[in-house]
């Protein structure tokens, strides 16, 4: 769910769930041992420091479907690198992208959401978001974003829905992967959240968070350390 607060054995993406988008949401509820969602803010899509050849090009505006696919497929072929250096640039370039609808008037709902949820404005962030998703139901973002918001009403279900239409559309958002996780493990589901961390690690490796829930429910659902 867009960017949110960071997370111990958790992930992020989140983060927070899933949360946590790529830009704003920079209030979001503690984990019960002070675990939080970590803030992802969008960076620009090329580093200017990068050599040549490990620059991505920026994604125009008017992008197509197939050129969007395409550049998240680079973005995530590099996130994957366990061993790269700037796999944090990386995940903020993934996280803009995603930000994007490609629709001028949904990306303005979207950011009237994640600026009513900064300010804490939880009846007008939701009423936006409700618009967001039934006006746009191909964009994954706006489901994310709603399930943070409902994570942090702690409507654990009605989050867990969107999480679910969330990696419908969009099976490596590894932030609504974290939150699943979270949720879950909330809800005493062990396994389950294991599994969430395990998927989203597979994706990001360096998901911040993701080794110590993984470490601390496989010895909790699996009874051994790693």
């Amino acid at each position: 769910m867009t960017d949110l607060v960071s997370s111990r054995i958790v992930v992020a993406a989140i983060a927070a769930m899933l949360l946590i988008g790529a830009t704003h949401h920079a209030s979001a509820q503690s984990e019960p041992e002070g675990r939080t969602l970590p803030p992802i803010a969008p960076v620009p899509e090329t580093d200017p420091e990068a050599e040549p050849e490990e620059r991505i090009a920026p994604l125009p505006g008017d992008a197509t479907a197939e050129a969007r696919a395409a550049h998240l497929d680079l973005l995530f072929e590099r996130l994957a690198d366990s061993e790269n250096p700037r796999w944090e640039r990386v995940q903020q370039q993934i996280w803009a992208t995603w930000n994007r609808s490609g629709s001028d008037s949904m990306d303005f709902l979207s950011q009237r959401a994640d600026k009513a949820m900064e300010a804490k404005n939880y009846d007008a962030a939701k009423s936006f978001l409700n618009d967001l998703v039934r006006l746009a139901p191909d964009y994954a973002e706006g489901w994310n974003k709603r399930a943070t918001l409902y994570f942090i009403l702690d409507d654990y279900g009605r989050s867990l829905d969107d999480i679910a239409r969330t990696l419908k559309l969009e099976p490596r958002h590894f932030g609504a992967l974290s939150g699943l996780g979270i949720i879950l493990d909330r809800l005493g589901d062990k396994p389950g959240a294991l599994e969430a961390y395990r998927r989203a690690i597979k994706i990001h490796p360096n998901l911040p968070g993701a080794a110590d829930g993984i470490k601390k429910l496989t010895k909790e659902v699996e009874g051994r350390k790693l």
